[in-house]
């Protein structure tokens, strides 16, 4: 085998990617991962990690020049402030086709670690309903595996990573591997204690979090201390991020090497044995470039990042990509519609002596109540949505100045609770991801050209959660309630997938039960591409669970002599 500088390549170094470095490496392969972004060493490169804003550029805050020249920080409002904003991709530098179809928001990070540095850290499993739906509703292709078949290794991840949560016997939320959660105040108590009364079919439970509440001393990791600064980047190693978990694991077998900026522009294929032969690279600061050769490749760069590279994997005198003999590369584009909020505050004097010390990391979820069994009667959409929110309570006023602003920033106003929708995505053949025709980026890589949209059953979803956010407000006693549903544009919930979706036909989908492409099964595919449904819970745990099921597979595959 000495055509093979490595045993595995892995592309990307997100939760995917970290996964996949951790397990192959500590199952005995030499592995080359590859990031286009910038390094980011743990602790050492989190510049404002524990800073106040007046310690910070511009008061913490992006300045208007910056908002007006960058797709990112002008679209994602308060992500874009200086304490994150390093950690992102410069959409002036590298951009995508956002002016030629529908409005789309690729949030893209800049640097190794991926968005695990910056992700919201809900740690949610899919349940027995959500592998069965396309199969019973006929939207998109039936699941090739149920969730038997990933349980274990839901378990195996969450209880290597840290998942602080509460058992609650749901059976479309199914319990994990816990540390004990991170307390509720007493807005939320006070409400799930009320809600569940008056409205027996909703719970309100602790968010599952990848935030610890207890010591993982073997990983040098300690709990969480409550600033709620997690997406600054954490040196405990409090929450889950690769630079704090699975890269310190895949080091220390000494079977790993990391390169960062380095560009993957596609992959090689050889389409006499099927399979891919190389990693073709450019450096982002010396354009110079390589290609790198392996058994087997992990595809884990974020879903419409892989599936850009697959396009541009073309067959040998050809114009079409090596992984789309079905036809259905770069389709079935999803992500959760969001962005309707619900909210209301306590009566007058309820818990008026109590205000909430430190910043907890998580608030409260209300599981999906909708469809459950079979289609309600008053639901006019198909499956369902999650309410996730917290309670919180601020000042009363700090209007003026001199002593009538000290005054109210004295006196603390009533306890507020909020929550925002995140509801299912069908699979739509044609919301798809392409090459634009004639732009590129620096490096010459056609730019990504998104045609998505959301429908009539997720606008229906997400007037449905209105309807029935204002109803548990009401019901549970809330006073000043509000309900709104904003634009809803995909990317705005950063949970992209779809493209490579799973399926068990070669003939329909684009990886198989163990996310291996049908054209080439040397390459694995594990992040966000490969699922065939969103359900409406947050994915990365499961991206994390598909790697480590497809890394373990993949060994296997390689010692019996299969690829």
């Amino acid at each position: 085998m000495s055509d093979y500088e490595f045993d595995a390549i892995v592309i990307g170094s997100g939760v995917s990617g970290g996964w996949a470095a951790k397990e192959l490496t500590e199952k005995g392969m030499k592995v080359l991962m590859l990031d286009r972004g910038r390094m980011v060493e743990h602790s050492a490169d989190y510049p404002f990690e524990g800073t106040g804003p007046w310690e910070q550029p511009y008061r913490g805050q992006t300045p208007p020049a910056l908002l007006e020249d960058d797709y990112y920080a002008s679209r994602y409002g308060g992500a874009g402030q200086t304490a994150v904003k390093g950690f992102m991709n410069n959409d002036r530098l590298n951009p995508y086709a956002i002016k030629d179809g529908p409005e789309f928001r690729w949030v893209r990070p800049g640097t190794v670690g991926g968005k695990s540095i910056t992700w919201g850290r809900v740690s949610l499993r899919f349940g027995p309903q959500d592998f069965e739906a396309n199969g019973k509703d006929g939207h998109g292709n039936d699941w090739p595996i149920r969730y038997d078949d990933i349980a274990p290794w839901y378990s195996y991840v969450e209880s290597y990573a840290g998942i602080a949560g509460s058992k609650e016997g749901l059976p479309h939320l199914p319990d994990g591997e816990f540390q004990p959660p991170h307390p509720m105040n007493v807005a939320e108590t006070w409400l799930k204690t009320r809600l569940e009364k008056a409205m027996p079919d909703r719970k309100v439970i602790h968010i599952r979090t990848a935030n610890m509440t207890e010591d993982k001393p073997e990983q040098g990791r300690s709990r969480c201390q409550s600033r709620s600064q997690c997406n600054r980047g954490c040196s405990f190693g409090a929450y889950f991020s690769t630079q704090a978990v699975t890269l310190p694991a895949a080091r220390a077998t000494n079977n790993l090497t990391l390169l960062s900026d380095q560009v993957v522009t596609s992959l090689e294929y050889d389409p006499k044995t099927k399979r891919v032969t190389g990693v073709r690279t450019i450096d982002a600061n010396t354009q110079t470039t390589h290609t790198y050769r392996s058994r087997i490749v992990f595809l884990c760069a974020s879903a419409m990042a892989s599936n850009q590279i697959l396009l541009n994997s073309k067959l040998p005198g050809s114009d079409k990509s090596f992984a789309d003999s079905s036809g259905k590369l770069g389709r079935y584009i999803m992500d959760h519609p969001m962005l309707t909020l619900f909210s209301g505050n306590l009566p007058e004097g309820i818990h008026a002596d109590v205000i909430e010390y430190g910043r907890k990391p998580a608030g409260i979820y209300i599981p999906r109540f909708r469809n459950l069994d079979g289609q309600d009667a008053d639901a006019d959409f198909l499956r369902g949505y999650g309410c996730q929110g917290g309670g919180s309570r601020g000042v009363s006023s700090a209007v003026g100045f001199g002593a009538s602003m000290k005054a109210g920033l004295r006196t603390y106003g009533l306890w507020s609770v909020g929550f925002n929708v995140f509801g299912e995505c069908l699979p739509y053949l044609d919301n798809t991801i392409t090459l634009h025709p004639t732009k590129v980026d620096r490096f010459g890589v056609p730019q990504a050209l998104f045609n998505v949209t959301y429908r009539d059953n997720e606008k229906k979803m997400m007037a449905d959660g209105v309807r029935q956010g204002r109803a548990m407000m009401e019901a549970a006693g809330l006073i000043n309630i509000s309900a709104e549903e904003r634009p809803h544009i995909p990317g705005d919930s950063i949970h992209e997938m779809g493209g490579a979706c799973m399926g068990k036909d070669p003939r329909t989908s684009v990886t198989n039960a163990w996310n291996q492409l049908h054209d080439a099964p040397n390459v694995f595919v594990t992040d966000g591409s490969a699922m065939a449904s969103t359900s409406c819970v947050n994915p990365s745990l499961t991206f994390m669970a598909f790697t480590a099921r497809a890394a373990d597979h993949a060994v296997k595959q390689v010692k019996a002599g299969a690829i």
